[in-house]
């Protein structure tokens, strides 16, 4: 089996943080901690993603049709765990998703960022993105470059560099 760009994914309440970390890879996660155990599993295989999980009894005894027990407790050496496992390839770029609601970000419009207090960028000097649900705005900045560090350490050689 060779490299994988498009799985998609379903994380269980315990795995919040691996599923931001997915999606800032534009990984298409869904995350919905509210979930009880046998409404997790029947939206993971209605829809066809892998269920993401700590948990060993929801995987023996509800048995999901697609499913990843992860044993790491680290965030990114979870990351790790997946990426390994369903060799995952790096994706062509970061930061393409919302990583509250997993939307797909679009370009924010002009009128989208008026009234928006700073620390948005100067005009033209980044691009912003808007969620189409529930319309945060995402911009390169800082926090972008430290998570993006961040995943160079824990995954050397894995991204490409900028």
């Amino acid at each position: 089996m060779g490299k994988s760009r498009n799985p998609r994914f379903v994380a269980d309440a315990m795995l919040g943080r691996l599923a931001r970390w997915l999606r800032v890879l534009d990984f298409d996660t869904r995350y919905e901690p509210a979930l009880d155990d046998h409404r997790l599993v029947a939206l993971a295989d209605a829809e066809g993603r892998v269920l993401l999980t700590r948990d060993r009894h929801l995987v023996r005894f509800l048995r999901p049709e697609k499913s990843l027990l992860i044993a790491a407790s680290a965030p990114l050496a979870q990351l790790e765990e997946v990426i390994l496992a369903c060799r995952l390839g790096p994706p062509p770029r970061l930061f393409r998703r919302c990583l509250l609601c997993n939307n797909p970000l679009n370009p924010a419009r002009a009128g989208d960022l008026a009234g928006h207090p700073p620390p948005l960028p100067p005009d033209g000097m980044a691009p912003v993105f808007q969620c189409p649900g529930c319309r945060r705005l995402y911009w390169p900045g800082s926090h972008t470059r430290r998570m993006r560090e961040a995943l160079c350490r824990a995954l050397p050689g894995w991204l490409p560099e900028d």
